[in-house]
C-alpha cells in the first residue's frame, strides 16, 4: 500500500497546471528575466568579492572558498521548500510567495557583504569573518528557499512538451547575463576602490530586487480557497517524501552524475580570477572579464543548441551531454597547459573551448533535469536537483581554492604549477561525470513516471 505521503488527503494536491497551459514565449521571457538578478548577485559574490578578498586583501583562497560553500549546509531547505510549495500555498500563492520570501533574504545579505570588507580593511579579522559568515548564510538560505520553487513556476508556465524548453530559456538568460554583468562590473571597477565597491553593492541590491519582482509579479493567480494545513508536520512529511524519491536507483545515479559534473565544472570558479592576477599579473577589470569569455561562448552554443535540437525529446539528450562534458574537459586541459607554460595567448582560447562545451552540457543537462522531474512532484524533484547543483557547486568552489593553497602554500609550488594542477583535476572530474551518465536509465524513468 502506498504511503499517505504520496497522496495527501488533508492538504492541497500537488499542482499540475503545466498540462493546461499553452506555450507563450513572452510569458516565459518575463519569467526568465528573474535570472538577470540571479546572475548579478552571483557575479558580485563569487567574482567581485571573491577577487577582492584573495587578490586585493590577501586572504587564503581556502577560507574564502569555505565561506562560499558553507551557505549550502542549509541544503535541506531547498527540498523542503520545493515540496511544501507543491502542497501548501503561502499567503494565498502556491509559488510566488515562497520566491519573494527567499529573494528578500538575499537582498538583506548584500549590505553585510560590504560591511565585512570594511572590517577586514580595518584589521578586525574576527568581526569581519563573522559578518561574512552571517552574510553568506542569509544569501544561501534565500537562494535555496526560492531556487527550486522558481524552477517549478517556470516549468508550470508551459505544456509538458515545452517544459524543458521553458527551463532552458530561463537558464540561457542566467548564463547570458553572467558575462554581461561580469564585463559591466569589470569596467565599473577596473582597480579595487572601497567607495566604488560600496556603491556597487547598493546598486546590486536595488537592481536584483527589481528584476525578481518584475519577473514574478502577477505570474500566478491567487487561490480562491486556502489550503488546509497537514497534521503530519512539515519536516516529517518532507523526510518521508525524500525517502520515497531517493529509493529509486535511477534518481540516485542521476544525482551522482549531476553532482560530479557540477563539482568539476566549478572547481575553477574560486581560482580563475586569482590565477590571472598571480600568474600573469592582470588587473581586476581584466580578470573579471574571464567570465565574459567562457560565458559568451556558452551563450552562443546554447542558443544554437536550442535551434538545432529543440524538437528532440529531452530524455534522449544524454549523448549530447557527454559530448559537452568532454569538450569542457578539453578546455580545462588547455587552461592547465596555459598555466604550466605561462603562455598568456592561450588563456582566451582555453576559456572559449570550456564555454562551448558548457553550452552543450547546459542545454542537454537542463532538459534531462526537467525530464527527471515528474509533474506531480515537480517542486520536490527540482528541489533535489537544486540541492545537488548548489551543494556540488559550493564544494567544487571550495575544493578548487583548497587545492590551490595546498599546492602553493603547503607544498611551496609555484603559482603556475598550483593553478595548472587544479585545472587538470577539474578535467578528470568532467570525464568521470560523462562516464556516470546513463541515458537508458533516464528514458526508463520518464516512461515510468511521466
Amino acid at each position: 500500500m502506498e504511503s499517505d505521503l504520496n497522496q495527501p488527503t488533508n492538504i492541497l494536491q500537488p499542482i499540475v497546471e503545466g498540462t493546461a497551459v499553452s506555450f507563450n514565449i513572452w510569458r516565459t521571457l518575463r519569467l526568465s528575466s528573474f535570472q538577470i538578478g540571479s546572475a548579478t548577485a552571483d557575479i558580485l559574490t563569487a567574482s567581485v568579492w571573491n577577487r577582492v578578498m584573495i587578490a586585493e586583501l590577501g586572504m587564503p583562497a581556502t577560507w574564502v572558498g569555505l565561506l562560499l560553500a558553507l551557505q549550502y549546509l542549509l541544503m535541506p531547505i531547498s527540498f523542503w521548500a520545493g515540496h511544501r510549495s507543491d502542497t501548501r500555498p503561502l499567503a494565498g500563492r502556491r509559488r510566488v510567495s515562497y520566491i519573494w520570501l527567499g529573494r528578500g533574504l538575499v537582498v538583506l545579505s548584500f549590505p553585510l557583504l560590504g560591511m565585512s570588507i570594511a572590517l577586514f580593511e580595518d584589521g578586525d579579522m574576527t568581526q569581519g569573518w563573522l559578518v561574512a559568515l552571517v552574510c553568506f548564510l542569509l544569501f544561501g538560505a534565500g537562494k535555496l528557499f526560492s531556487g527550486s520553487v522558481y524552477l517549478a513556476l517556470v516549468r508550470e508556465s508551459a505544456p509538458p512538451t515545452k517544459q524543458g524548453i521553458a527551463i532552458g530559456i530561463a537558464e540561457t538568460v542566467l548564463i547570458a547575463f553572467f558575462p554581461i554583468m561580469a564585463i559591466a562590473y569589470g569596467r565599473w571597477m577596473e582597480h579595487y576602490d572601497p567607495r566604488t565597491f560600496a556603491t556597487m553593492i547598493g546598486f546590486t541590491a536595488v537592481y536584483c530586487a527589481f528584476w525578481w519582482l518584475f519577473a514574478t509579479i502577477k505570474s500566478e493567480r491567487p487561490l480562491a480557497v486556502p489550503a488546509v494545513a497537514s497534521r503530519s508536520g512539515g519536516w516529517g512529511e518532507t523526510v518521508g517524501k525524500f525517502k520515497n524519491v531517493w529509493a529509486d536507483g535511477r534518481v540516485r545515479r542521476f544525482f551522482l552524475f549531476l553532482f560530479v559534473a557540477t563539482f568539476a565544472a566549478w572547481m575553477q570558479d574560486n581560482v580563475l580570477e586569482p590565477f590571472g592576477a598571480n600568474v600573469f599579473g592582470l588587473s581586476t577589470g581584466q580578470t573579471t572579464r574571464f567570465t565574459g569569455y567562457w560565458g559568451g561562448a556558452t551563450l552562443l552554443v546554447l542558443i544554437a543548441s536550442f535551434v538545432i535540437w529543440r524538437k528532440r525529446q529531452p530524455e534522449t539528450l544524454s549523448g549530447l551531454a557527454k559530448v559537452g562534458l568532454s569538450i569542457m574537459a578539453v578546455g580545462m586541459i588547455l587552461l592547465a597547459a596555459t598555466s604550466f607554460s605561462e603562455l598568456r595567448h592561450l588563456l582566451e582560447l582555453s576559456l572559449l573551448v570550456f564555454g562551448s562545451g558548457f553550452g552543450l552540457y547546459t542545454f542537454s543537462g537542463v532538459s534531462l533535469m526537467a525530464a527527471m522531474s515528474p509533474t506531480r512532484d515537480a517542486g520536490a524533484y527540482l528541489g533535489l536537483w537544486t540541492v545537488c547543483i548548489l551543494v556540488s557547486k559550493g564544494l567544487g568552489t571550495f575544493v578548487g581554492g583548497l587545492l590551490r593553497d595546498i599546492f602553493h602554500l603547503g607544498l611551496d609550488w609555484s603559482f603556475a604549477m598550483s593553478y595548472g594542477l587544479v585545472f587538470a583535476l577539474a578535467a578528470v572530474g568532467l570525464v568521470m561525470a560523462a562516464l556516470l551518465l546513463n541515458g537508458r536509465q533516464v528514458i526508463s524513468f520518464v516512461h515510468d513516471y511521466q
